[in-house]
């Protein structure tokens, strides 16, 4: 078998997501065929985190805009639900009166990621949204009616929605999946290409991570956000992960500053 490069990646709206890292075949008809050896279980869950993670930044970088909401529910004393079930039961009837609502105004059809959670020390229920605009905060707030609510403005910068994503998945989630999301989002596919990088080029990649002109000549279009890599002594290889924005991206939040232009 023989090692080559595979590059993966995904355009989700103004950004673009690439993953290059090494892959074997015994021909190129047949393919990349990963090591069958298991991880072990805390690398497995290191692992599944960090692909809930991706998706989630994904999802949210190309279905949503700085024109919609990041938005938060809690509960007046009152009204604090009994049990998993009940806040479950409470977000999901919150997203259909505003389903319907949005329906009657003839707005867009709702888009929406949530995380229904609990305090880790309060025991405390509380969700955290991400909804596509064009209904107030006000209507928004009367709509929910069983405590306090939150909102803010999504906020873009040269990674995206990348802070928010991560945000959400460090709340104690009662759901499995980390996450919850409308149907209607759009799921980015990944393009894959072979060969395109050798052994040297990984290297040099790997010792230029800062370098705006060198990933704009890979990806036109595009200017570098971030990049980081990864060398693997056990099979002497790179692994290389790229953050860009399209050049005419805008964004409404904190631009991090860089260590080199």
């Amino acid at each position: 078998m023989r090692q080559i490069y595979r590059e993966k990646y995904f355009v989700c709206g103004d950004y673009k997501e690439v993953y290059i890292y090494p892959c074997y075949s015994q021909t190129t008809k047949k393919g990349c065929r990963h090591s069958k050896a298991k991880p072990t279980t805390e690398a497995q869950k290191k692992l599944n985190k960090r692909i809930t993670q991706n998706k989630l930044i994904r999802l949210l970088n190309a279905n949503f805009t700085a024109d919609d909401l990041s938005f938060d529910l809690t509960y007046a004393e009152e009204n604090h639900p009994d049990s998993d079930k009940q806040a479950l039961s409470d977000v999901k009837n919150f997203l259909r009166r505003l389903a319907r609502l949005r329906k009657n105004k003839g707005l867009p059809e709702l888009k929406y990621i949530y995380v229904p959670a609990k305090g880790t020390k309060s025991g405390r229920y509380h969700h955290h949204l991400v909804l596509n605009g064009g209904v107030s905060i006000q209507e928004l707030a009367k709509l929910w009616g069983l405590g306090y609510t939150d909102a803010a403005a999504l906020q873009f910068n040269e990674t995206g929605l990348i802070q928010k994503g991560c945000y959400l998945l460090k709340q104690n989630a009662i759901t499995c999946h980390g996450f919850c999301a409308s149907r209607n989002l759009i799921q980015p596919q990944p393009t894959v290409r072979d060969g395109r990088f050798s052994q040297r080029k990984m290297y040099e990649l790997s010792q230029a991570l800062d370098d705006r002109q060198e990933y704009a000549k890979l990806y036109e279009g595009f200017t570098l956000a971030e990049a980081s890599s990864f060398y693997n002594e056990g099979n002497s290889s790179f692994y290389i992960c790229v953050r860009l924005y399209k050049n005419d991206a805008t964004f409404n939040g904190a631009i991090r500053k860089r260590r080199r232009e």
